[in-house]
C-alpha cells in the first residue's frame, strides 16, 4: 500500500498553507479557485493536486499578488508565476512555503534552486539554523498530524542529510586544532534518528577538531577498538527515541562500565530522552546537554 497521502481536509491545508480555513473556503465561493469533493457526510476532501496549487497560491498571494489577480490566472499558468517569483525575487521569505512545494511534488529541482539561492548571501550555518531547523521541526509537526507522510517527510530530510554531508567535506581540515583529542560521534543501539548528531560533526569540523563519525544505531561493544587509540576520546551520543527513559540510566552505567572505565575519556548526551537521566548519581565522565551549542560552550570549542 502506498504511503503517499492522496486526500487531504482542509484542516490539513490550513496547515500546510499557513491559510485559515474560513478564508479557502472563500476563496472556493468567491473565485472558484479549489474544487473539492465531498463525502457522504459533506466533509470537504482535497486532492494532491489542489494542495499543490493551494500552496502556489499562497506563495503568490504572499508575494503581492492579489487574489482576484491570481484567480484569472489558469492551472498552468500559477506553477509558471511560481518560478518566476522565486528566480527573480530573494526567496528568504519563501523559503518554507518552496520547500513544501518540493516536498508535496517530490521535485528535487525546486529544493536544490531554493537550496542555491540561499546560500548566495548565507553561510551554511545560517542556513540550517534559520531555515532547515525551523522547516523539520514543523515538517515534524505536520507528520503528527497526518497532514504529510513519512515519504514527505523522508524526502526532504534525506535532501537536507546531502548538505550537511557536502558542507562538512568542504571543511574538513588534515591538521586537526587540538591533535590530543577526538570526537567520537555515534547513536545508540536502535537509535536512528541522525540529523542533530550529523550537523555536530560539522561544527566539529568547521572548528578544525577531528571527529570519527559513526551514525546510526552502534552498539556500546563495537566501540571497544577505539580504547587502543593513545588521545583523548570525547565520546558523544543524541537519544532522540534510544535508550528510552526506563533505560537511559541503565545505559550510562553499562557505558561506563564497558568504555569510561578502560579509557581516560568522557561522554556527551544530547536528545529529548536526557530529559530521565538521574544527574544526581550520573557519572563524573558523562556530560548531559540540551543542545549542542551547550556541550561546545561547556568544552570550550
Amino acid at each position: 500500500m502506498s504511503l503517499v497521502k492522496k486526500t487531504f481536509s482542509i484542516k490539513d491545508l490550513e496547515n500546510l498553507s499557513g491559510i485559515k480555513a474560513h478564508t479557502i473556503r472563500i476563496w472556493e465561493k468567491r473565485y472558484n479557485l479549489l474544487s473539492p469533493e465531498r463525502t457522504q457526510t459533506n466533509i470537504r476532501m482535497y486532492s494532491l493536486l489542489s494542495l499543490q496549487k493551494l500552496l502556489n497560491i499562497t506563495l503568490l498571494y504572499e508575494n503581492g499578488l492579489k487574489i482576484s489577480k491570481i484567480a484569472q490566472l489558469t492551472n498552468e499558468e500559477i506553477p509558471l508565476k511560481v518560478r518566476e517569483i522565486i528566480d527573480e525575487k530573494s526567496i528568504k521569505n519563501n523559503m518554507m512555503n518552496a520547500l513544501k512545494l518540493s516536498m508535496i511534488n517530490f521535485d528535487q529541482n525546486l529544493f536544490h534552486n531554493t537550496y542555491n539561492q540561499l546560500v548566495v548571501d548565507l553561510s551554511f550555518r545560517e542556513i540550517f539554523k534559520d531555515y532547515f531547523v525551523p522547516l523539520l521541526q514543523e515538517l515534524g509537526y505536520l507528520w503528527q498530524t497526518n497532514t504529510i507522510s513519512t515519504t514527505h517527510e523522508h524526502f526532504i530530510t534525506n535532501f537536507v542529510k546531502q548538505k550537511v554531508y557536502t558542507n562538512t567535506e568542504k571543511v574538513q581540515r588534515l591538521e586537526p586544532v587540538d591533535p590530543n583529542k577526538i570526537f567520537v560521534l555515534f547513536l545508540p543501539e536502535n537509535e536512528v534518528h541522525e540529523l542533530g548528531i550529523l550537523y555536530l560533526n560539522y561544527e566539529l569540523n568547521l572548528r578544525g577538531y577531528k571527529s570519527i563519525y559513526l551514525g546510526q544505531s552502534v552498539p556500546i561493544e563495537n566501540l571497544e577498538p577505539l580504547l587502543a587509540n593513545d588521545n583523548f576520546i570525547e565520546f558523544v551520543t543524541y537519544a532522540t527515541v534510544e535508550p528510552s527513559k526506563e533505560k537511559i540510566d541503565k545505559y550510562i552505567q553499562r557505558f561506563k562500565k564497558k568504555i569510561l572505565n578502560k579509557k581516560t575519556s568522557r561522554l556527551s548526551i544530547l536528545g529529548f530522552q536526557t530529559q530521565y537521566i538521574d544527574l544526581v548519581n550520573k557519572p563524573e565522565q558523562v556530560g548531559v546537554y540540551r543542545g549542542y551549542k551547550e556541550l561546545i560552550e561547556d568544552l570550550n570549542l
